[in-house]
């Protein structure tokens, strides 16, 4: 018998025998066998030493291209167990995750969302309606169409998160929504914009790179910060269900003027000073303002006839005020722990 037929029968062998290997360890030991230093085929592939000249050039290839088949025989043999684990794991270890898990005591409303919903709850019966925000907008709607212009620092790339090339931006407010609310929605608007809104910061105990904000709009005629305190006190008491004093102090914000800065009395000390407000009574919580009339002229809305209030209300801050939470990044974070204390 030749060498050539001596490499095909161990060809014809070795796939043979593949066929009854199911795992990654017995293949790799057979392998071995055939394959490695003092394996079957490495002794037979010694043979072509001692052909002459002419036969290296002819049974020698031939034999080489039988060499190929069996370690691609192999190669494949380990594609096919590969699958083949995945498949049993798929079926053995799947596990319905709409089915409640057994040991659950009770459901728990995210506090993200149970804080959200008061908030909706409290504006809805104020006659606003509620529209979710774009995680996704464009340059335009996020910068341009609330007056911060081209060369204000948000732009940069430390600030914002930019998808390259596109002109499209992860929204860094909910306020991204103001231009397309006014340009589709008649007067007088009543609205307010919950969603999330990502900033490209450091992230410490109370900031975050992807947090939760609501937006609040209102454009009609006679519109005033009166009605912008009233709104908000309004919904801070029925969120901490007492009553809550509102102060305002001036703040610049490019999209409002005047602007303000909103502080609610502390819902915990009632004037007796504690760790939360910082001995102060006070805590900082809403930017807004008088939306600016280059805004207002941005939406073709004339600010002589018409006048509007806007305000930012972050949902983290409010949840961690009312739930006394005092690490941000908590939220973001799957532990039962936490979840399951509300």
């Amino acid at each position: 018998m030749s060498l050539l037929d001596d490499a095909r029968d161990l060809a014809d062998t070795v796939s043979r025998h593949l066929q009854s290997i199911t795992t990654d360890e017995t293949l790799t030991e057979y392998r071995g066998d055939i394959l490695w230093k003092n394996g079957d085929l490495t002794k037979l592939m010694k043979g072509i030493k001692d052909l002459s000249d002419s036969e290296k050039r002819t049974i020698g290839k031939d034999v080489n291209i039988v060499k190929d088949r069996i370690i691609e025989a192999f190669e494949t043999r380990r594609e096919a167990i590969a699958i083949a684990s995945i498949e049993r794991s798929i079926r053995e270890e799947y596990e319905d995750m709409s089915i409640p898990y057994p040991h659950m005591r009770g459901t728990h409303v995210h506090p993200l969302t149970r804080v959200r919903r008061e908030v909706e709850d409290v504006f809805v019966r104020m006659g606003f309606s509620v529209r979710e925000s774009d995680e996704i907008t464009t340059e335009y709607a996020n910068f341009d169409a609330v007056n911060i212009p081209a060369t204000h620092p948000a732009r940069d790339m430390q600030d914002t998160f930019w998808l390259s090339d596109t002109g499209y931006v992860l929204a860094t407010q909910t306020s991204c929504m103001q231009n397309t609310i006014l340009r589709d929605t008649p007067i007088p608007i009543r609205t307010i914009i919950p969603g999330r809104v990502f900033r490209n910061e450091a992230v410490d105990a109370t900031h975050e790179n992807t947090f939760y904000q609501v937006e609040g709009i209102v454009v009609d005629r006679g519109i005033h910060l009166g009605h912008l305190k009233y709104c908000l006190q309004t919904m801070l008491s029925e969120i901490f269900q007492k009553h809550i004093d509102i102060r305002m102090r001036p703040g610049f914000f490019p999209f409002v003027e005047p602007g303000v800065e909103l502080d609610s009395s502390c819902p915990f000390c009632d004037g007796k000073w504690c760790r939360i407000c910082k001995h102060s009574w006070w805590i900082e919580l809403v930017p807004a303002g008088m939306i600016h009339p280059n805004v207002l002229r941005e939406w073709g809305v004339d600010p002589e006839i018409y006048s509007g209030f806007a305000f930012g209300l972050g949902l983290n801050r409010l949840a961690m005020l009312k739930y006394a939470i005092d690490h941000i990044r908590l939220f973001m974070e799957p532990d039962i722990r936490f979840l399951s204390q509300f």
